[in-house]
């Protein structure tokens, strides 16, 4: 996932962002390593984006 895909918003549903989040907790056994933090991040971006642009529809 590039920064620039990131700054176009999410493409992805908050549920499907939220799926990827527990996976990687769960491929990591619980413990993030350097790598999977940054993922993690750039993950919880995406959800809070996802997040938002579903309530601005619903709206």
């Amino acid at each position: 996932m590039s920064p620039d895909s990131m700054a176009r918003g999410s493409v992805r549903s908050a549920a499907e962002v939220n799926e990827q989040i527990r996976a990687l907790w769960l491929r990591a056994g619980g413990y993030l390593s350097a790598q999977d933090r940054t993922e993690y991040e750039l993950l919880v971006v995406e959800w809070a984006e996802a997040i938002r642009d579903e309530i601005i529809e619903a709206a």
